[in-house]
């Protein structure tokens, strides 16, 4: 991540969030007394429209970005007068999706000297729930979140641990409001398409849904709802809407022009416009999910990303054990979308990742390149939801179009090759994506392809009888001491049967031996 940090673990800390979305770019500096207590310095909201025409000729505007990166000069002044000296700064779907988006961060980090990262709505879902994680108890309980932008909707299902699944809609405020730009002014033909263009809204599974404890709300819009709509926020600064009330406003606030909602509402301009698709929206997903109201603890991206990184200066884990943690939670959500064999696959990436370690000096590869092991074992079976047969073929295409958070498209594509050899063929130049891999990138796969054969075979019955494996090396066989339950004969069997691409590639046989030998 583009992130300063020094590595000081005393508080007070004083840190800073920057949140570049589709319809304004939000700061907030904050000094922490504790890893989870903070007092703001400084809040602070820059109407900037970085999604007007992004979501129509997919490039942002000269005279957005311009406006941009004023702001960002002013952050950057405010971070220095501030004495912050920790940040994160990240863009959502706006500079995601524009063909000038690289551009444009280079801009921001060449002008203003902030590193700006561009994230993937399921990091955006992430951030999310570490702000309301934090700021709601959520006990026990699983709740449906929505993270409402200008340019997308996230919709995840959450407990206290994590995330559970997760998905991202094109579906932001902006983007709606930008799509039905040609009509706006006949009202009951925009209220009409924007009806029918939110009803296409689909929620694939649904059925989870039916035990959730609420429905949880965050972005701009929903928490200008919530003010119009009269309600009060509680002691934690958490409010309830009804979907009866919102209903009510949505029916109130179309009838009014653009000009009423700002003089007679008190909307700020860039939020007039956009409030009627988003209230829409929020009330497809109520619709849907089947609940009376909305939970809206009047926190989002900015809170999420300060409480990341205050996680990651304090140590709350060794970093590349918490980057494990982040990688196998977005892995697990996609898996549980496609309703995979979750001990089976956990199972694997926890053997694969123990041979790895084990193996390093044979394979030569760097730590670095373990999270690819580790998605790969996870999601190698998850294209048994499509059928069983080829299964390691839709494998490899469902990681390909997945998105995890930290996970660059390479890494995906990496990932997703690995995933595609765990059974039958090995990798070859015969196979399209397989050829267009570097030669570098090629030997990546090979050689965690052949360490993944091997986990894979120590769970054959997916029963997880090997509780783990011991490895030896000699310098021409590596040997397997795999211990857990039964006579183990079967995993034994398969281990042989997968062996071959390892030895070809490490010129090393390999031996299966019994704990005890």
């Amino acid at each position: 991540m583009n992130t300063q940090t020094k590595k000081n673990k005393s508080f007070p800390l004083r840190i800073a969030s920057i949140d570049t979305g589709s319809n304004g770019i939000r700061f907030e500096a904050a000094e922490f007394s504790g890893p989870d207590q903070w007092q703001s310095l400084a809040s602070e909201r820059q109407p900037v429209r970085l999604g007007k025409s992004v979501f129509i000729s997919g490039l942002m505007e000269s005279r957005a970005m311009d406006a941009a990166v004023a702001a960002f000069k002013t952050f950057a002044r405010q971070m220095k007068e501030l004495r912050i000296g920790h940040y994160r700064a990240v863009a959502t779907s706006a500079v995601r999706e524009s063909a000038n988006g690289e551009q444009f961060a280079r801009r921001i980090r060449e002008e203003t000297g902030i590193s700006l990262h561009i994230i993937t709505g399921s990091e955006e879902a992430r951030y999310a729930h570490r702000a309301v994680r934090h700021s709601l108890a959520l006990g026990n309980g699983k709740w449906l979140m929505a993270d409402l932008g200008g340019g997308s909707l996230e919709v995840s299902l959450i407990d206290d641990s994590g995330i559970l699944w997760s998905e991202s809609h094109a579906m932001g405020a902006i983007r709606l409001a930008e799509s039905l730009t040609g009509i706006k002014d006949d009202r009951n033909l925009f209220q009409r398409l924007l009806t029918e263009y939110v009803s296409t809204l689909r929620i694939p599974h649904a059925q989870y849904f039916s035990s959730i404890n609420g429905l949880i709300a965050t972005g701009g819009n929903i928490e200008a709802l919530v003010k119009l709509g009269g309600s009060t926020r509680n002691k934690d600064g958490v409010a309830t809407l009804s979907t009866a009330k919102l209903s009510s406003l949505v029916m109130r606030i179309s009838r009014l022009t653009y000009r009423q909602r700002v003089q007679k509402l008190g909307l700020n301009a860039d939020r007039a416009d956009v409030i009627v698709p988003a209230a829409m929206v929020f009330l497809r997903l109520a619709e849907m999910a089947n609940v009376g109201a909305f939970i809206v603890p009047f926190v989002g991206l900015k809170e999420g990303i300060m409480l990341d990184l205050m996680d990651e200066i304090v140590g709350k884990e060794d970093h590349a054990l918490q980057m494990d943690r982040k990688i196998s939670a977005g892995a697990l959500a996609v898996g549980r979308r496609y309703q995979f064999d979750e001990q089976h696959s956990m199972h694997v990436s926890k053997i694969a990742l123990s041979l790895f370690d084990q193996l390093r000096e044979v394979h030569g590869l760097g730590p670095e390149l373990r999270p690819l092991l580790l998605v790969a074992a996870i999601l190698h079976d998850i294209g048994m939801f499509v059928s069983r047969e080829k299964h390691h073929k839709h494998s490899h295409y469902l990681i390909r179009n997945s998105d995890i958070p930290g996970f660059a498209v390479r890494q995906l594509h990496l990932a997703a090759d690995i995933a595609r050899y765990h059974r039958k063929s090995e990798p070859a130049l015969r196979h399209e994506s397989f050829a267009a891999l570097s030669k570098a990138d090629r030997r990546i796969v090979e050689a965690l392809t052949a360490i993944l054969r091997l986990a894979d075979a120590l769970d054959r019955e997916h029963l997880q009888n090997v509780t783990s494996v011991k490895v030896t090396i000699d310098p021409r066989t590596i040997v397997l001491r795999p211990t857990g339950k039964g006579d183990l004969l079967l995993e034994q069997w398969a281990l042989r049967n997968r062996s071959k691409l390892f030895s070809r590639l490490f010129n090393r046989g390999v031996k299966i031996r019994g704990a005890a030998d």
